[in-house]
């Protein structure tokens, strides 16, 4: 009797929780704060990475918005003298060329200089400013009848004076334009038309930009419909053995593997092997094209897993074929997805630098490239070479270059989010 006794279970009731007792409460109220507290460290944490982009904006705004300014100065030509009475029809068609080189636009340029502004006129324009008077004259052949006021660049220590500050000297010279009212301040639309150079008051964007555009396209169009295909192969139709395995874990290493090392890779490939033009944009588009495909790939095939099976038993019972269930059910569904991992591919391809300077792409390229085998730079390794100038005027033109990138890519995410929107399905 005593060992039944004392193998039966404990038959004490059980209290009972006091819901509303003071103990109940004051863990209800910790739990209430412990919440409260993780709202506020979320809303600190977003609250700082909020100033911290502000900061960013700001001073890149801040330091580039004078990069689209360019300073001016007058100078007036009595072009009927200077030219001999040069008619404007003689400006005009074919007659064009001959003219210009018989009326010798640099020497009417030195001379109005000298009679403007003195000996050392020339310290107040920039290096080639008198080719800026030629395009004007050009594009206007009705100046060469009269006396005419032309507006051209001045030299990098002015127009640093009249935005920051530079040396006395050229604080002095700006003055004295000031005061003759010889001097003036317009937004600067050969930095979004000129090339590189080696004076920071002509320098511009454009062949960078282009380049980087060319690049692009490039990598989007090796790198999007291979990676994509991949994924549909190995997520589809891939047999699940230790090879599978392999290229899988292949795929997700390289995924994050450094961009030097893409780069050496395009050197040795492309460049050495392949004996491909350096500096081409069709280099870089391929070496980018190697970077960003594991990203794809790897997006494309969560994307693609994320569809419900319910989708393909559906297609399969109503007698499409294994390839029309791919194809015609599953990949479009996908596609959103699809286009999330290739948006942060191409904005990872495109603020690349290391690698494009293993495959030689910081050329000095005075002109945009015309084709894909051309000699080219891209915007990122344009502002790594301009950060690294001397000359100080190359600093305002950095941030703006810098300006014009981040525009780039705002633009092309915002391409992207409107096609993955576009394609998005709900089921």
């Amino acid at each position: 009797m005593t060992d039944a006794a004392e193998t039966q279970p404990d038959q004490r009731p059980r209290q009972q929780t006091d819901w509303m007792g003071p103990q109940m409460q004051k863990r209800i109220a910790g739990r209430y704060a412990s919440e409260q507290r993780f709202k506020l460290l979320g809303l600190a944490a977003v609250t700082i990475s909020a100033l911290f982009l502000a900061f960013l904006l700001f001073v890149m705004v801040g330091n580039g918005a004078q990069g689209f300014i360019s300073t001016e100065a007058s100078l007036t030509v009595d072009l009927p003298a200077a030219t001999g009475g040069v008619t404007p029809d003689e400006l005009r068609g074919n007659r064009l060329r001959a003219t210009m080189s018989s009326i010798d636009i640099r020497r009417i340029y030195d001379t109005a200089v000298e009679t403007q502004y003195g000996e050392d006129g020339a310290r107040f324009f920039a290096g080639n400013a008198w080719t800026r008077l030629r395009d004007q004259l050009t594009r206007n052949p009705e100046l060469v009848s009269k006396r005419a006021v032309f507006w051209l660049p001045t030299s990098s220590d002015i127009d640093r004076a009249a935005k920051e500050g530079s040396t006395p000297k050229a604080e002095a010279d700006y003055q004295q334009l000031q005061a003759a009212g010889d001097v003036r301040s317009v937004f600067n639309m050969g930095f979004l038309r000129n090339s590189d150079g080696t004076d920071p008051t002509q320098v511009g964007i454009w062949g960078a930009f282009k380049g980087s555009l060319i690049t692009m396209v490039i990598t989007l169009v090796l790198a999007f419909p291979i990676g994509v295909l991949a994924a549909v192969y190995l997520e589809e139709y891939a047999p699940k053995n230790r090879l599978t395995d392999i290229i899988e874990v292949s795929i997700n290493n390289l995924a994050a593997v450094p961009s030097i090392i893409f780069g050496l890779l395009g050197l040795a490939v492309f460049l050495q092997v392949l004996a491909l033009p350096r500096s081409a944009a069709l280099v870089g588009g391929l070496t980018l094209a190697l970077m960003t495909m594991p990203v794809i790939v790897i997006a494309s095939r969560n994307a693609i897993k994320a569809v419900p099976p319910s989708i393909r038993e559906a297609a399969l019972g109503v007698g499409a074929s294994p390839i029309q269930v791919v194809f015609h059910h599953v990949l479009p569904l996908a596609i959103p997805g699809i286009m999330t991992g290739t948006i942060i591919g191409m904005a990872r391809a495109l603020g690349e630098t290391a690698p494009l300077l293993m495959i030689g792409m910081r050329a000095f390229t005075t002109t945009p490239p015309q084709g894909i085998t051309d000699p080219a730079t891209v915007l990122p390794v344009q502002i790594f070479l301009w950060s690294d100038e001397v000359n100080r005027g190359f600093v305002e033109k950095t941030s703006a270059a810098i300006i014009v990138l981040l525009i780039f890519l705002l633009t092309m995410n915002a391409f992207a989010v409107y096609l993955r929107n576009r394609f998005e399905k709900r089921w």
